[in-house]
C-alpha cells in the first residue's frame, strides 16, 4: 500500500475542505484571500494557523452575554434611557445636533445618549492613576474593574491593595482581567485578591496559548465603574510603563477619561454583560447599579460605542466611518496601530479630497515591527489624498483618540485596525462637548510638536527595497 500517496490525497482533501470553510466562514474578501494564501502556501502550518486564529467562532454564540434582557427593571431602565436620549437629541447643544446621525447610529445599538455628565481628560498614567486611586478610595457600594493588561508591578500592587481594603470594608469588588494580556498576575497575585474577598475572573481562560483560538478574541476593554456614578475608560492599562517617571525608559503617550454622571450607565451594562459571561454566577440587573448622583458641574453629552465578537455589527468601525463622513472641516486622529482596511482607508481619502483637513498621528517606531511595517504601507495612499501623517518620535504613542470639527471627542480602547473592528472586545467614549474637544485638540497639537511630518514627495520616492517589506506585511494585515 502506497502510504505516501494516501497521505497526499488525504492532505489535498483536507486543504480543499479548509479552503471551502474559509470561503463560507469569512465575510471580508481581503481577509479571505489572505487566509487562502496562508493555508495553501504553508503546508499543514497554514491550516493550524487558520483554526487557531482565523476561524469565525461567532456563529457558535460562545460570547453571548447573559444579561437578563427580559427583566422588568431592565425594560424600565431602557425605556427611561430611550426617553432621555430623545430628549437630549431634541434639546441638546450644538455639538450633538451636528452629529445627530452618529447619535442615532449608536441609539440603534441601544447605547443611550446621556446629558449632564462631568468629563475629565486624563493624559498619561501620571494623571490617570491618582484620579483612579482617589475614586476607588471613595467607593461605598461596589467597584467594577476590567482591564486588558493588569501587571504585577508598583501601580498594579497599589490598586490591588486598595481593592483588598475596600473589600474588607464591605464594598463589593468585582475584577475581570484578560487571560492573555494580564499573564503576569495569573498565579499568586489574583489568588491573594480572591482570598481577601475580591471576586476575580479571567475573561476567557486560555489553556493552550500556542494553539488556542481564544488568544485571538481578547477583551481589550479598560473599564472601571464605581458606585454607578464614576467611570473610567480609555487606552491606559494598569502598568508602570504608562507613568513616565523614569527618563531613561520609553515615554508612553496615552489618553483616558473620567466620567461622572449617566454616561456611566452603558459602561456598567457592558461590565455586567462581561461579568455574567466569565464569572461562575449571574449578576442581576438591580436599581443600585443604575442610579447616579447628579453632578453640579456636569454639562457634557456622552455616548458609549462598544463592539466585539458578540456584536451583530462592527459598531465601532461604523461609528468611525460615520465620524469621518460627517466631518466638515477637520479631523485629528491618533492611533498606535493603523491598519484601516479598505472601507476606512477609502473614507479618509474621500474626506481629505473633499476638503476636510485631516491630521493623523502614529508611532515612528511601534512595539510591533510587523504591525508597524504593515501600517507604513497605507501612508502613501492617504498622504497622496491630502492627509497629513505625523510620526511620533518622543516615545510610543498609544492613545486612541479623534477630534472632529472641534465639537466631538472620541477617547477609547479601539485601534484603527482589523483586530479592534472585528476580533477584540472594545469600547469608546463619544463626548459631544466643545470644551473637552478643545482640550483634546490642544493635546494633539502639542503631540505633533514631537513628531515628524511625512513629506509626500520623499515618501513617494523611497526605494523599492524599503517598500517591499511593507508591501509583504500588508498582505498579512487582515491577520494581524
Amino acid at each position: 500500500m502506497n502510504w505516501y500517496l494516501l497521505g497526499s490525497i488525504a492532505y489535498v482533501l483536507l486543504t480543499i475542505f479548509v479552503c471551502l470553510r474559509v470561503l463560507y466562514d469569512i465575510r471580508s474578501t481581503t481577509k479571505t484571500f489572505a487566509y487562502l494564501l496562508v493555508v495553501i502556501l504553508l503546508p499543514a502550518v497554514g491550516i493550524v494557523i487558520y483554526f487557531a486564529v482565523g476561524a469565525n467562532y461567532r456563529k457558535n454564540k460562545i460570547y453571548n452575554k447573559k444579561i437578563i434582557n427580559d427583566s422588568k427593571l431592565w425594560a424600565d431602565i431602557r425605556k427611561r434611557i430611550v426617553h432621555e436620549s430623545e430628549k437630549t437629541l431634541d434639546t441638546g447643544e450644538q455639538e450633538v445636533k451636528l452629529h445627530k446621525k452618529l447619535a442615532h447610529l449608536l441609539l440603534n445599538d441601544n447605547s443611550p445618549l446621556t446629558g449632564d455628565n462631568e468629563v475629565k481628560l486624563l493624559l498619561n498614567g501620571e494623571n490617570k492613576f491618582p484620579e483612579l486611586i482617589d475614586a476607588l478610595k471613595t467607593a461605598k457600594h461596589h467597584i467594577h474593574i476590567e482591564y486588558y493588561i493588569f501587571e504585577n508591578d508598583n501601580i498594579g500592587n497599589q490598586i490591588k491593595n486598595i481593592l483588598i481594603q475596600k473589600a474588607a470594608e464591605g464594598v463589593k469588588v468585582r475584577f475581570i482581567y484578560d487571560d492573555f494580556g494580564s499573564r503576569s498576575i495569573h498565579r499568586q497575585f489574583v489568588k491573594d485578591m480572591i482570598e481577601a474577598g475580591v471576586e476575580a475572573y479571567p475573561f476567557y481562560k486560555i489553556w493552550f496559548i500556542a494553539l488556542s483560538n481564544r488568544t485571538n478574541y481578547r477583551n481589550h476593554r479598560k473599564i472601571v465603574v464605581i458606585d454607578a456614578n464614576t467611570g473610567f475608560v480609555g487606552g491606559i492599562n494598569v502598568s508602570d510603563r504608562y507613568i513616565n517617571d523614569n527618563p531613561k525608559q520609553l515615554f508612553w503617550r496615552d489618553t483616558h477619561v473620567m466620567i461622572k454622571g449617566p454616561g456611566v450607565y452603558y459602561l456598567q451594562y457592558l461590565f455586567i454583560g462581561d461579568w455574567n459571561f466569565c464569572a461562575d454566577q449571574r449578576l442581576p440587573i438591580t436599581e443600585e447599579y443604575f442610579t447616579y448622583t447628579q453632578s453640579k458641574k456636569g454639562k457634557a453629552i456622552v455616548q458609549i460605542a462598544a463592539s466585539g465578537p458578540d456584536s451583530d455589527t462592527p459598531t465601532i468601525m461604523f461609528t468611525l466611518l460615520e465620524t469621518i463622513a460627517m466631518a466638515q472641516e477637520e479631523l485629528l486622529i491618533t492611533s498606535p496601530y493603523f491598519i484601516p482596511g479598505d472601507s476606512v482607508l477609502d473614507a479618509l481619502c474621500i474626506a481629505a479630497m473633499s476638503g476636510v483637513k485631516i491630521k493623523l498621528l502614529v508611532p515612528h517606531h511601534s512595539d510591533s515591527k510587523l504591525v508597524n511595517a504593515a501600517a507604513r504601507s497605507y501612508y502613501r495612499e492617504i498622504v497622496n489624498a491630502g492627509v497629513e501623517v505625523y510620526l511620533y518620535k518622543k516615545g510610543f504613542v498609544h492613545a486612541k483618540t479623534i477630534v472632529a470639527d472641534g465639537q466631538l471627542a472620541i477617547v477609547g480602547t479601539a485601534n484603527m485596525d482589523h483586530r479592534s473592528f472585528e476580533l477584540n472586545f472594545e469600547v469608546n467614549s463619544m463626548i459631544y462637548d466643545k470644551a473637552i474637544a478643545t482640550e483634546l485638540k490642544e493635546a494633539f497639537l502639542n503631540d505633533i510638536k514631537d513628531a515628524m511630518l511625512i513629506d509626500p514627495q520623499k515618501w513617494e520616492n523611497r526605494s523599492l527595497v524599503k517598500q517591499l517589506p511593507e508591501k509583504l506585511c500588508r498582505l498579512l494585515s487582515p491577520l494581524l
